[in-house]
């Protein structure tokens, strides 16, 4: 299971870095949110960045992002968190 969550942030990741030089110039400091590949919107808090990926997504997976900061090493327990067959 981690293995597909971390798959499909690193093409989320790639979508980042691909458009990288675009972001920096008109967003830069900006939360960006990407879903499926695609930038779906850029905040100017963290908190209207996340709220909308959860309105939109619920729990994910999707990529926030500060543009032009560097990217925060989350451990994994954070990441990801088990999940039972009884739930």
């Amino acid at each position: 299971m981690a293995t597909a969550n971390s798959d499909v942030l690193g093409r989320q990741i790639a979508a980042y870095n691909e458009m990288r030089d675009e972001l920096e110039r008109d967003h830069l400091y900006d939360w960006v949110v990407f879903h499926d590949e695609q930038l779906i919107g850029a905040y100017e808090d963290f908190q209207d960045a996340a709220a909308e990926a959860v309105r939109k997504f619920g729990r994910g997976p999707y990529l926030i992002r500060q543009v032009g900061a560097p990217p925060k090493r989350l451990p994994t327990s954070v990441m990801y968190r088990r999940v039972s067959a009884d739930r």
